[in-house]
């Protein structure tokens, strides 16, 4: 029987001052006043119910019916319902099947007059959280209020904290998955007991095929030394961490494919040893060992880095040869061992004959492959202790140690000059090339590498200088020639600017008139030391270290200046020879430079005359002929010295704008030696004189030699037998004499002094 709503009301004043206070009336979780819905037939029990939860600090929202505070629940969130069982229509049960139901979350206490057993037990089945029996003391009934709600707030924060450590444990799993390191586990007797996942995708295998398996089943084979000490030793405190490389073979745990080298990963292993509660603080004691763990870090792609790096510090990128550095350490080893037992070693010193015209015709590229094919052959004839590098360049080094004796060497030389006598075929183009080789033998051409690269290089000079396409051994007198050439190059660099180099000028006579209509000017250099050089001394070596432009430029503004002069003095029929190096013609702008002195110095240009030799357009013949093109414009005429003596004679008069032939001094000499018949000398004149050109006969000595070139034809001759190259001042003296009208009628004898004949006229 429900007890009166006027007693219950008396009842809850009575006891006011008895109540507890709630502990927290904000809900931990929400931050807000806990919200409550009270269901109740009743409606006077409501109202005295809500006074006295409000009363108490909480939100009170009646409802009389069990329809009403379903629809309620659907609509709001509450913390907890007081539920009365027994209402008209559908009953406090219903309302509990339908928050199991709909899932709501909400706290019950059933708040009832039923006082059977089964009611409350019915009701707890139906996970109520307590239930009350009315009539109730309101002490009671809000003390089960704040308990019930204090367990749901504890609820909610056990809830939200396995939340929080399943998220945690996500993020965990996330992060040690994700790692770019691979993260492990072992027992204590070696077997893996976790990884991530970063051991699948780096070894190729799944991770949980790994679980069980000893570490000795992925470490290389040489590293497993390392493995044990690593992975077994007990340390602790500061020193129970450890740092070492070991390389991995992913391969090995797939049966159907064998290990390979190349599989072979490095990995750092950051290992720390495991131990159980009895492990000490710090100092003796028991301690359980468990086990290691640790961090391996990939390794691979910076081992292979470094090695490319050192790789390409110590050998050449083209060819894969071991460079200047390499060689030189292996040089230093051998010649210790080779000091210890007494042998010899030789160091070859190799330099492609012609490569330098194969890379300028068909270019880089290919001359690139022929150093690469070079290369292969060279390494085909060596023996395997031999040493084969490229110094840069078409130059090649090798090391033969344990010599039995020197004809070792010399038949391995003989072999690489056999190996590279083959034609190279590159893209389409069949090319030959041959080598100069210099070989030094320790200790006796040096006790030193220095000595010994220097001496093979000289030795390989020397071969060049013989006609290349062989090889020599280095000789002390090899020596004395080199340090000649050290000395003309400080030497010529100095002569430039003391002004040291003079233009002589040998006359140029038509023996018909004894008249002088032109000179050749010739170079000397005044050396300090060594007296008057002629230019056959040093010009070919200022071609060789790159002087020759400079020494041109020089030549070309003293001629012009001479040039003036002579014409001050009224010769200005006379003609101007200059031989010009196919290096300046190549390179050294030579027709802006002449047309720029003439403007300095004023003379005709008709008076010049440009000498070149046969070689003068092997590497470029367009562009040569372009530039004779443009000084046969100027007026400038082009004379072609030294001819027969080169590869394309015939060729050249047709395709060059060539206005003079000179007979090279070769053929003049052979006129005293053919008795009167010379039939080369009678050719180059005949087709010179078909072609409507000037002929002129240079070295000219005898009169035989005069008089057989003058009734064949060629009446302009310079040579001793006239003059020699006089200096500027001296051939000056003689256009003066010329000038002023003392022109011989004819040749009275000739005054010859140190061999060097100059002709006497007579006016």
């Amino acid at each position: 029987m429900k007890s009166q709503p006027g007693n219950r009301l008396r009842a809850a004043q009575a006891a006011d001052r008895h109540w507890p206070q709630p502990t927290a009336l904000v809900d931990h979780v929400s931050a807000r006043v806990p919200r409550l819905l009270l269901v109740d037939d009743d409606r006077l029990h409501l109202k005295s119910l809500s006074a006295l939860l409000r009363a108490a600090g909480y939100e009170a929202t009646p409802v009389d019916s069990a329809c009403g505070a379903m629809q309620k629940l659907q609509g709001s969130e509450f913390d907890l319902v007081l539920l009365d069982l027994r209402m008209p229509g559908q009953g406090g049960n219903a309302v509990m099947e339908h928050i199991q139901t709909a899932s709501v979350d909400v706290a019950v206490i059933v708040v009832s007059g039923e006082s059977r057993i089964d009611a409350a037990i019915g009701a707890l089945r139906r996970r109520a959280d307590d239930f009350v029996r009315k009539p109730y003391l309101p002490a009671d009934l809000l003390r089960s209020i704040e308990h019930t709600l204090q367990r749901r707030r504890l609820l909610i924060e056990n809830r939200s904290m396995a939340q929080q450590l399943e998220h945690s444990e996500r993020l965990y799993r996330h992060l040690v998955d994700s790692s770019p390191d691979m993260i492990y586990m072992l027992d204590a007797q070696g077997r893996f007991t976790f990884v991530n996942d970063r051991f699948e995708s780096l070894l190729g295998i799944e991770r949980d095929s790994l679980i069980g398996r000893h570490y000795s089943s992925v470490i290389q084979d040489d590293d497993l030394p390392a493995a044990r000490y690593v992975f077994h030793e007990r340390r602790v405190g500061d020193r129970a961490a450890r740092n070492v490389e070991l390389r991995l073979r992913p391969l090995s745990l797939l049966p159907a494919q064998p290990d390979a080298s190349s599989g072979f990963k490095t990995l750092l292993f950051n290992s720390v040893a495991m131990y159980g509660p009895t492990m000490p603080l710090e100092g003796g004691g028991a301690s359980t060992y468990g086990g290691t763990y640790g961090v391996a870090r990939d390794l691979t792609e910076r081992k292979r880095a470094e090695e490319r790096i050192s790789h390409q510090a110590y050998h050449d990128i083209l060819t894969d040869l071991p460079n200047r550095i390499l060689f030189r350490d292996r040089l230093e080893v051998a010649m210790l061992q080779a000091m210890r037992s007494g042998c010899e070693l030789a160091v070859m010193f190799i330099d492609l004959d012609r490569f330098k015209m194969v890379n300028d015709t068909l270019g880089h590229l290919l001359g690139d492959d022929l150093l690469k094919e070079a290369a292969s052959r060279l390494k085909d004839v060596l023996r395997a202790g031999d040493t084969l590098a490229r110094l840069g360049g078409d130059e090649f080094i090798i090391m033969l140690p344990r010599l039995g004796s020197r004809e070792d060497a010399a038949v391995v030389a003989r072999k690489i000059l056999e190996c590279l006598q083959f034609p190279f075929v590159l893209a389409e183009h069949e090319v030959r090339i041959s080598a100069s080789i210099g070989i030094s033998v320790y200790p006796v051409h040096g006790t030193t590498i220095d000595q010994l690269l220097a001496h093979a290089d000289i030795a390989m000079y020397r071969v060049k200088a013989d006609g290349k396409n062989g090889h020599c051994f280095f000789r002390a007198d090899m020596l004395d020639a080199s340090q000649y050439k050290l000395s003309l190059d400080r030497g010529l660099r100095l002569a430039l600017e003391r002004g040291e180099l003079e233009m002589f000028y040998q006359p140029q006579i038509d023996v018909r008139t004894g008249r002088i209509i032109g000179a050749e000017g010739l170079m000397r250099w005044r050396h300090p030391d060594r007296g008057l050089l002629t230019a056959s001394e040093f010009l070919p070596f200022a071609e060789e270290v790159g002087l020759i432009v400079p020494i041109s430029d020089w030549m070309l503004e003293t001629v012009c200046r001479d040039l003036s002069e002579w014409t001050a003095l009224g010769a200005d029929d006379v003609t101007l020879a200059i031989n010009l190096s196919p290096q300046y013609l190549e390179r050294g702008d030579f027709v802006r430079k002449l047309v720029e002195a003439q403007g300095r110095w004023g003379f005709a240009m008709s008076r010049i005359e440009v000498e070149i030799t046969e070689n003068v357009s092997i590497r470029n013949p367009q562009h040569v002929i372009d530039q004779l093109n443009m000084l046969c414009r100027l007026g400038v005429s082009v004379a072609i010295d030294d001819f027969g003596t080169g590869y394309a004679s015939l060729a050249y008069l047709h395709r060059f704008p060539i206005r003079t032939v000179k007979i090279d001094q070769s053929f003049v000499r052979e006129i005293l030696h053919a008795q009167g018949h010379c039939p080369v000398v009678l050719a180059i004149i005949s087709m010179a004189t078909g072609l409507g050109m000037n002929v002129i006969a240079e070295g000219v000595e005898t009169t035989e030699e005069s008089a057989y070139l003058e009734q064949a034809g060629c009446p302009r001759m310079q040579g001793f037998l006239f003059y020699s190259a006089l200096a500027n001042a001296e051939f000056m003296s003689l256009l003066a004499e010329q000038t002023a009208g003392r022109r011989p009628a004819s040749w009275h004898g000739h005054h010859r002094s140190g061999g060097q004949g100059r002709l006497l006229f007579e006016s």
